[in-house]
């Protein structure tokens, strides 16, 4: 079975990657064309799976790659996306432009080449603000943000495609992932960096917002139970850790974990605009359970504190911590 997984050069997606090669799968790695001719995070993936996969260089924005890139493929993991909230506030048109368009491009490809399946990255922020906890996959959709509303946007064309043509699509839905290598724009890293340079003043934006945090390991084994499950085509599945925490109760457990004193200073330009913060994400997972056979491994607060703990450890070698600038508001 040969797999490609899009956004392969990113967080999750090398993460997935490596999980998929280990347990013997196929991969075709798509990275974004550069040319430094670099990888992503695949540059620096483990050791147990360096030239075990094969790399595609292209962008999702490009319907004759994409088609190129899924010739010869089983299924298509999709992950490739922009994804940090602040900067679809100021550049909105490149966000419809790859993660609406650039789903497109894949299912039509998927529905032309007779691919057997494909999962669709979603996100916990189309729900925006909870209105209801735990959230279901039945929550209504809201676009706080333009990132958020390009989602909603790619969800509904992977979905259409499985309506219109009998797509093999399945929507994954993954709350708020951490762990290794993910990008300071995220807060997890952020405090862990800031504390790790040695900080004890740390820049934060809304500090009482919830979220439930997911393992990054968590994560990439859920889409590969999305893959094999076809009683989810065609629907959305939440991927979460039954946990919420706020952002200070998460800054205080991480300075805690790290053996260090904090002051906790708010950055007023790491808020978001008042109507777009999401206050509260609390996922149910309910459905991955019945459906898919799936349960996090780092659920609850035990859970989050061993994921935090591993985390912590990855950021805090040097050569690791290195690739991080600090002292500066990454968006």
């Amino acid at each position: 079975m040969k797999i490609l997984v899009t956004g392969a050069d990113g967080f999750i997606g090398s993460h997935l990657t490596e999980m998929l090669v280990k347990q013997g799968y196929d991969v075709r790695a798509f990275v974004l064309y550069n040319s430094f001719n670099t990888w992503g995070w695949l540059d620096h993936c483990h050791p147990s799976v360096k030239g075990k996969f094969e790399v595609f260089t292209g962008d999702i924005r490009d319907p004759y790659g994409v088609k190129t890139a899924m010739k010869g493929c089983d299924i298509v993991l999709h992950l490739a996306a922009l994804i940090a909230i602040p900067y679809s506030y100021h550049s909105p048109d490149t966000y419809i432009d790859t993660n609406i368009k650039g789903t497109l491009n894949i299912v039509q490809a998927a529905k032309e080449l007779g691919i057997k399946k494909v999962v669709h990255t979603s996100t916990s922020e189309v729900y925006g603000t909870a209105r209801f906890v735990p959230i279901t996959e039945e929550h209504p959709l809201q676009g706080q943000s333009p990132y958020s509303a390009s989602k909603i946007g790619a969800d509904q064309i992977a979905l259409s495609f499985y309506s219109s043509f009998n797509t093999p699509v399945a929507v994954l839905r993954p709350f708020n992932t951490y762990g290794p290598r993910q990008s300071a724009r995220a807060v997890i890293p952020t405090i862990i960096s800031q504390i790790a340079a040695g900080k004890k003043t740390i820049q934060l934006g809304a500090l009482t917002p919830t979220r439930d945090f997911s393992y990054v390991e968590d994560t990439a084994s859920g889409f590969i139970k999305a893959m094999h499950c076809d009683a989810i085509n065609g629907t959305v599945t939440n991927i979460g850790s039954g946990f919420e925490i706020s952002i200070l109760q998460t800054a205080e457990l991480i300075a805690d974990l790290m053996g260090e004193q904090i002051v906790f200073e708010l950055d007023a330009a790491r808020l978001r605009p008042e109507k777009s913060e999401v206050e509260r994400l609390f996922a149910s997972y309910d459905k991955a359970k019945k459906y898919m056979n799936w349960e996090p491994a780092y659920g609850k607060l035990e859970g989050f504190k061993k994921g935090l703990q591993q985390t912590i450890d990855w950021f805090t070698e040097p050569n690791n911590l290195a690739r991080y600038k600090t002292d500066t508001y990454n968006i």
